[in-house]
């Protein structure tokens, strides 16, 4: 992709403190982490979020994360990780080039914890219907 900065990472066109680099992956630094050793992974070959990726892409990209994040744990000091990606714009997806955070985490007070919501066994039970007619489909 043309703008793309991921794209533009992958070519050596803008600079990255990358980590790890194979023929169809790329894992690197994030220059706004959200802790030490914040690590973005994605894939060379552009997609905007892993729901465009085929399966193998898919999986290869999520088996080198889970090699990677114990070892990026440990050579920060860490005792543990977060590992996610976010589809689309409303879920907070600002770089429309699939990546997974590898989020090193020390402790669960360095960070806030994810907003949760208390639904009636009525409201699940509408939601669960709900998506298991979609994956029928």
């Amino acid at each position: 992709m043309e703008d793309c900065l991921f794209c533009k990472i992958v070519e050596k066109e803008l600079p990255s403190y990358i980590i790890y680099e194979n023929d169809k992956i790329l894992a690197f630094l994030d220059i706004k982490p959200i802790t030490n050793g914040h690590t973005l992974v994605i894939p060379k070959k552009h997609s905007t979020d892993m729901t465009e990726m085929s399966d193998e892409e898919a999986s290869e990209l999520i088996n080198k994360a889970k090699e990677l994040i114990p070892k990026i744990v440990k050579a920060v000091g860490a005792k543990g990780a977060n590992f996610a990606t976010n589809c689309k714009s409303e879920s907070g997806q600002d770089v429309f080039h699939t990546h997974f955070h590898i989020i090193p985490r020390w402790d669960q007070k360095e960070l806030p914890p994810w907003p949760h919501s208390n639904p009636s066994k009525e409201e699940l039970a509408e939601v669960k219907n709900n998506i298991v007619s979609f994956l029928k489909e």
